[in-house]
């Protein structure tokens, strides 16, 4: 399992800890607006539109702001114009990065994600430079105590239900799954689990081990900056870390 994918979990729980609610909900609405705008507001017939309400009930989003940026994306509501963007670049220690942003300010967007990567020792790159690291993909992550059935025949249902590969460490399985396949398999395991984190990524097809706690620090504090930004939607990054240095960081 990549680093990143555990890093997010840690992320995701840290922000309900720290009740982060305010930003979440506005990263969520811009999803949820982009969603509606790319293919409609009726969300059986739009899959990106039901994964992205599914996300904002997660976290317990009210349903008048669900509705609102439904509203919104498909044009009943006035709103601003939200740009989706993608940026790559560098972390330190070789780290390949991509940012999905949505914003409605280009300029200011990049003059602050450069800004960021050079305060945390990255770079900034061209489109492409870093893309091709990584691969998109459905992910669904279920810790292993959540399994209502033995792991073994769990894991054998999700391939079935059409996933293309199945990875496991000590805590969690890991289900991968075509982006068209994602949501078909998703509502067929829920049944069997809960599940912890489930969304289209962009996984990284090779990683950079990070062994050593000072370069992870570093390679974390530019993360986390990244994520803190209004305008970033979603930070993909191709390296792992041990558990034990995560643990210390944490």
């Amino acid at each position: 399992m990549s680093g990143h994918s555990k890093w997010s979990t840690i992320k995701h729980k840290k922000a309900k800890t720290d009740e982060k609610r305010g930003k979440e909900y506005t990263k969520l609405a811009k999803e949820i607006i982009l969603a509606a705008r790319s293919g409609g507001g009726d969300p059986e017939l739009n899959s990106k539109l039901k994964l992205a309400i599914q996300n904002a009930k997660a976290v317990n989003m009210p349903n008048d702001n669900i509705t609102r940026a439904i509203k919104k994306g498909s044009g009943e509501i006035e709103s601003d114009a939200i740009e989706e963007l993608v940026y790559e670049g560098y972390a330190p220690g070789g780290v390949a990065v991509m940012l999905d942003i949505a914003t409605d300010n280009r300029n200011r967007t990049a003059s602050d994600i450069r800004h960021l990567f050079s305060k945390y020792n990255g770079n900034l790159g061209e489109t492409g430079c870093v893309a091709y690291m990584f691969e998109r993909s459905g992910l669904i992550e279920i810790k292993r105590e959540n399994i209502k059935t033995d792991v073994e025949e769990f894991m054998l249902q999700a391939i079935e239900a059409g996933a293309d590969d199945v990875k496991e460490d000590e805590d969690i399985i890991a289900i991968i799954t075509a982006p068209d396949s994602f949501m078909e398999v998703k509502e067929a395991i829920e049944k069997e689990a809960e599940l912890e984190e489930a969304d289209i990524v962009m996984m990284p097809r090779i990683s950079v081990d990070i062994n050593d706690e000072a370069m992870a620090a570093r390679v974390l504090k530019l993360i986390d900056a990244l994520e803190d930004h209004d305008d970033v939607q979603n930070v993909y990054a191709n390296f792992s870390i041990p558990d034990e240095i995560l643990e210390k960081l944490m």
